[in-house]
């Protein structure tokens, strides 16, 4: 498939396919009778990975339940009491949307559609193309009012030393990301240690960056031309001005002593040279 992800999964939809297209190792996005059902992206937190950090079940509580879901995985964590059927429709919801953002605007993945593939946590919410695709450009425009600037969305996440007031006032989610920023972590890897979703960080981010309250990167600097040097302008290797056009330079003389003084001085040795 040579197409967009947008196009295929148009194409996909207008068929009623049921599977899983994947984009090379950046993604997937799960299918049932031509609608989205789920959509995972390698930059953005995982259902998975949004359980662990919740607290809700551990690594190895995913790992087990993984191995023995036929499809059925989400079902299995609901009758074993880790989350209601609600809890886990809005998990799928939240992870589907943050992943979709950032897949669906990559360029050049390969993609490839396995008929008939499905999420080991099965089905739990269905998007409509056109819909999902209408969302992803809704969210992009909120993310430019926020501030309207790329240069730190995957760069990492540094406070400023100092305000520039007296008293600054930061959202929930504002605040957990200046408690976790290390200077190292991007903004997509402090929504996995976190556990809040990768647009919400993004959004967050560029929302401290228009409040001043982030280092921004420096802007790169042109070094300054060097001056030419003067160029000659004939074979004689002159200067201009001092070639055979030129005026005869002489030592202009006044009715003062001093420079009759030094015309005879300049004859007398005129003379001796002769």
């Amino acid at each position: 498939m040579g197409d967009s992800i947008e196009a295929t999964l148009t194409s996909l939809a207008g068929d009623g396919a049921t599977g899983a297209l994947r984009a090379g190792r950046a993604g997937t996005i799960y299918l049932h009778e031509g609608r989205v059902c789920l959509v995972e992206c390698q930059g953005t937190p995982s259902v998975e990975e949004l359980l662990t950090t919740s607290g809700r079940i551990s690594a190895n509580g995913v790992r087990t339940t993984r191995q023995a879901a036929a499809g059925d995985g989400g079902d299995m964590l609901v009758r074993r009491g880790v989350l209601t059927r609600g809890e886990l429709q809005l998990c799928v919801l939240g992870a589907t949307l943050d992943a979709s953002f950032f897949l669906f605007g990559m360029a050049g993945p390969k993609l490839r559609f396995k008929d008939g593939d499905r999420h080991w946590l099965g089905t739990y919410w269905y998007f409509d193309v056109p819909a999902l695709l209408l969302e992803c450009r809704r969210r992009r425009a909120r993310l430019d009012r926020a501030w309207p600037s790329a240069e730190l969305d995957g760069k990492p996440v540094r406070p400023v030393r100092r305000i520039g007031s007296k008293h600054v006032v930061v959202s929930s989610a504002q605040w957990e990301i200046l408690l976790a920023a290390d200077g190292e972590s991007t903004p997509a890897e402090l929504a996995k240690k976190i556990g809040l979703s990768a647009y919400a960080t993004l959004v967050a981010v560029r929302e401290l960056a228009a409040a001043d309250l982030l280092v921004r990167p420096e802007p790169a600097t042109k070094p300054e031309p060097k001056p030419e040097l003067p160029r000659r302008t004939d074979r004689s290797g002159l200067r201009p001005g001092l070639g055979a056009q030129s005026h005869t330079i002489t030592p202009q003389t006044t009715g003062d002593p001093t420079d009759v003084n030094l015309l005879i001085r300049l004859r007398d040795a005129l003379e001796a040279l002769q």
